[in-house]
């Protein structure tokens, strides 16, 4: 597994760190909840063509995600340093706690 000292250069070796640094529960639910909500707006934009759900969008998703990284992981969150795996591997979390691969 590569660590936050390695440099990371693909998705796969990116995934398990990512994982490690969503040890809390807490955390892990933040993210879900924080996606969720960015899915209904993203859903509730296209519907009403109202412009302040799309800033609603990454404010959910980061605001939640942050809020677990910064009150219960104690950590700094990976999109710091790694944006796009850190987003791609934040819906792949989402997908697998949704079928359950992943403890909610």
């Amino acid at each position: 597994m590569a660590t936050d000292a390695q440099q990371i250069e693909t998705l796969d070796e990116f995934y398990p760190f990512y994982l490690s640094e969503h040890s809390d529960r807490t955390c892990r639910r933040l993210h879900f909840e924080g996606s969720t909500l960015s899915l209904m707006l993203l859903v509730y934009f296209l519907i009403s063509f109202n412009p302040w759900a799309l800033l609603g969008i990454p404010l959910a998703g980061y605001g939640f995600a942050w809020a677990g990284h910064f009150f219960f992981e104690k950590n700094r969150p990976a999109t710091f340093k790694y944006p796009l795996y850190s987003f791609i591997g934040d819906w792949v979390m989402y997908r697998n706690t949704i079928t359950r691969k992943i403890l909610f």
